[in-house]
C-alpha cells in the first residue's frame, strides 16, 4: 500500500499543477488503479496518523479530498471523505502546517473548505486564499464556491450523484452552464479589483 510519500512524488511529480484539475477517464483510471486500496484504508479511519506535520498531511489532504473526486468521478463516493480532509485541514492550519509547504501546493490545505457546503467553512476558504496564497485564479475559485453556497445552501452539481433533488432554481443554474457562468460573471466583476 502507498505511503505519504508515493502519494506527493505522484500528484506533485507525476501529475503536477497543469493535471490537477484536468480530469479525464485516463487520469481518473490511474488514480483509481494506483491509489483505491489507500484511498480505502482513509476512508475506513486507517491513516489518521498521516495526520502529523505538513509533509504527511498534505499527502492525507491529496487523497481524501483531491483524489477521489477522481477515481469516484460521478459517484457519491467523490465526496466521501470529504469531512475527513476538513478535519485535517482544520488541525494543519491550527498548527500552522500549511505555511511550510510551498504554493501552489499549499491550496491543497484550502480546498477541503471550498469544497464544503457550510457556509462558515467558505468564509474560511475565501480568507484564507486571499491571505495565505498569491493565486488570484485560486481566490476567484475560492469566491465561486462561496457565491454558489450563499444562493443554494449547497452545491447543486452535486445533487444527482448524493440521491437530492433539484429545485426549480438549481435546475435552471445547470440548465445554463452552472459553475463556469458562475466564475466568468465573478471574473468581469472583480476585473477592476486588481
Amino acid at each position: 500500500m502507498s505511503d505519504p510519500v508515493d502519494i506527493l512524488d505522484y500528484w506533485i511529480g507525476e501529475v503536477g499543477a497543469d493535471g490537477w484539475f484536468a480530469g479525464g477517464e485516463a487520469l481518473d483510471a490511474e488514480i483509481r488503479e494506483r491509489f483505491a486500496e489507500v484511498w480505502a484504508a482513509a476512508h475506513d479511519d486507517g491513516l489518521e496518523h498521516w495526520v502529523d506535520g505538513a509533509a504527511p498531511t498534505l499527502a492525507y489532504l491529496v487523497l481524501c479530498d483531491q483524489m477521489p473526486r477522481n477515481m469516484h468521478r460521478g459517484s457519491a463516493l467523490a465526496f466521501a471523505t470529504d469531512a475527513r480532509a476538513l478535519a485535517a485541514a482544520r488541525r494543519a492550519i491550527d498548527e500552522g502546517w500549511d505555511m511550510g509547504v510551498p504554493e501552489p501546493e499549499r491550496m491543497f490545505f484550502y480546498l477541503p473548505f471550498e469544497h464544503s457546503e457550510n457556509p462558515a467553512d467558505q468564509a474560511r476558504s475565501v480568507r484564507l486564499m486571499a491571505e495565505r496564497l498569491g493565486d488570484p485564479e485560486m481566490l476567484l475559485h475560492a469566491r465561486a464556491h462561496q457565491a454558489i453556497i450563499a444562493r443554494f445552501g449547497r452545491f447543486p452539481y452535486r445533487n444527482a450523484v448524493l440521491g437530492r433533488e433539484n429545485t426549480p432554481e438549481e435546475a435552471a443554474f445547470l440548465a445554463e452552464g452552472g459553475y463556469g457562468p458562475m466564475v466568468e460573471a465573478l471574473r468581469a466583476s472583480h476585473a477592476g479589483d486588481a
